[in-house]
């Protein structure tokens, strides 16, 4: 076997922000930033949900689980970034890629099932409310959170097989800020061209099949909500929908802009900017979203504050 052009990668560079100098240091306290926000975020929103009775129903069991993925999701990423700002070797082992990268796709997908298994609550909720306490059980949900998982998990294991069975070449830069699929089997030194075209299939499996049983489930909703005969029900309504919808958008749309193409579309500078949004921001738009446009949060919120306060000094 010739293996003359050829050698072992023991690590890999993430060069994703080598060429930005000192504005790296800008950066990292600005991700710094949004990284702890994005912590305290989730974390306060699995607190009020913990607290408070009113919440324990199926739809903030979900986000409450939502909410845990998102965190685990950016742990993945963010803290390895921020030591790579800072540093002039952004190394990472072969082992830590693989593994950084298993984690990456097993929580993203994940939390594409757990949107789409949120719109099917909304769906029940809004279209079959007489059935719902019936169809959406406690039993129900953790059936629905350990199939997403399961299959989230399942997933990445193929991923992860897909493109660390590929034999790399000398060059172990990876032109990114963490281990994604498209950066890393680029460096591969064979024809790719049949396991990318599996991850694309894969890629479709979870984000467009969701993405269209949410659009459904929307039709269902909204033809609905039109029968409701009073503006302030139709207003009410939507309004329990209207944080899960911002949400879907966001998360499917960064998604499917860099997985749902072929790899030779791959544009580095550009692909970098919206990985950032989808990697940095979106964790914390969801619990941003769900506290500024949901009545129920803010009131939990409120409730909370206001039993863990100090008590006030005469």
């Amino acid at each position: 076997m010739k293996r003359e052009n050829q050698s072992i990668i023991t690590e890999f560079f993430l060069i994703g922000f080598s060429n930005l100098g000192h504005l790296q240091i800008l950066l990292f306290f600005i991700f710094l930033l949004v990284y702890l926000t994005t912590l305290m975020a989730n974390a306060t929103i699995m607190t009020v949900i913990r607290l408070d009775r009113a919440l324990h129903t199926p739809m903030y069991f979900f986000l409450f689980v939502l909410s845990c993925s998102e965190t685990c999701y950016t742990l993945v990423i963010v803290p390895k970034m921020l030591t790579n700002l800072l540093s002039t070797n952004p190394a990472i082992s072969f082992s830590g890629c693989a593994t950084q990268l298993y984690f990456f796709v097993g929580f993203a997908c994940t939390n594409c099932f757990l949107i789409a298994v949120m719109s099917y609550d909304r769906y029940i909720a809004i279209c079959n409310p007489l059935n719902y306490t019936l169809i959406i059980s406690q039993a129900t949900c953790m059936q629905l959170i350990l199939a997403s998982s399961f299959c989230g998990f399942l997933i990445s294991v193929v991923v992860n097989v897909l493109v660390f069975s590929v034999p790399f070449c000398a060059s172990n830069r990876v032109n990114h800020f963490f281990c994604d699929i498209s950066p890393v089997i680029k460096l591969g030194c064979t024809d790719t061209n049949l396991k990318e075209m599996v991850i694309f299939f894969l890629s479709i499996l979870v984000l467009l099949v969701p993405f269209v049983l949410i659009f459904i489930s929307y039709i269902f909703i909204v033809s609905t909500i039109l029968k409701i005969s009073s503006v302030e029900g139709q207003r009410k309504t939507f309004a329990t929908c209207a944080s899960h919808l911002t949400v879907v958008i966001v998360h499917y749309g960064c998604a499917s802009f860099i997985y749902l193409r072929p790899t030779s579309l791959y544009s580095s500078d550009k692909d970098r900017l919206v990985a950032v949004t989808y990697t940095v921001i979106t964790p914390l738009l969801n619990p941003l979203v769900y506290t500024l446009r949901n009545k129920e949060v803010k009131s939990a919120l409120r409730k909370v504050l206001g039993r863990y306060s100090l008590p006030k000094t005469v």
